[in-house]
C-alpha cells in the first residue's frame, strides 16, 4: 500500500509540473524533441529517487536541479557529440504565434554555451537567487555571476541588429 501511495503522489507531481519542465528543458536545450527527452529522463531518475525527493522541502527544486544536472551531463555525452547534426535547425512550435521568435531570444539563447544557457534560464526563467542557482549547477556563486554576465553581454550582442534604434530626431539633449 505504501508503494501506491508513493506512485500516485509522484504521478500527481508530474502531471502537475510536466509542462513546466518541458519549458525549461526547451529553453536549455532549444528543441522540443530534445526537451522531451531530457524530461523523461529526469522524470525517471526523480522516480527512482523519489523516496528523497519527497521529504526535501523544496520538491520543484530538486526536480528542476535533477534536469539541470541531466541536461549538462547529457552534454558532457560524447553520444550526444556523435550525434548532433551540423547545420540543423531548431524545432519550432507546433502551432499558434510565437511572440518569442519575434524578438529571436531563443535562437540567441540556444546559441550560448550550455552552462551560461544553464545560469540565465536558471536565473531569469525560473526566477532563482545566485545562491540557489550555485547549488542547483553545483558551483561557487561567483561562478554564477560571471558565467551570467558573459551569457547576458553576449545575448545583448545577438539581440542589438534585431532592436531597433531610435532615432534622435525631436530628442532634446
Amino acid at each position: 500500500m505504501v508503494q501506491h501511495s508513493r506512485d500516485a503522489e509522484f504521478t500527481d507531481y508530474v502531471t502537475a509540473k510536466a509542462a513546466w519542465l518541458r519549458r525549461i528543458a526547451y529553453l536549455l536545450s532549444a528543441d522540443w524533441h530534445r526537451a522531451d527527452d531530457l524530461v523523461q529522463t529526469a522524470i525517471t531518475k526523480l522516480y527512482i529517487n523519489w523516496h528523497r525527493a519527497g521529504r526535501v522541502e523544496d520538491v520543484d527544486g530538486y526536480a528542476r536541479k535533477t534536469l539541470v544536472n541531466t541536461f549538462l551531463a547529457e552534454q558532457r555525452s560524447p553520444w550526444r557529440r556523435r550525434i548532433t547534426l551540423p547545420g540543423r535547425t531548431a524545432d519550432r512550435a507546433g502551432s499558434g504565434p510565437d511572440l518569442d521568435a519575434a524578438l529571436d531570444l531563443r535562437t540567441a539563447l540556444a546559441a550560448l554555451p550550455e552552462r551560461q544557457r544553464a545560469a540565465v534560464v536558471l536565473r531569469y526563467y525560473c526566477d532563482l537567487s545566485v545562491e540557489e542557482t550555485a547549488h542547483c549547477l553545483g558551483c561557487a556563486p561567483g561562478t554564477v555571476k560571471s558565467q551570467t554576465a558573459r551569457a547576458l553581454a553576449t545575448l545583448r550582442r545577438g539581440l542589438d541588429h534585431h532592436v531597433p534604434v531610435p532615432s534622435s530626431e525631436g530628442s532634446q539633449s
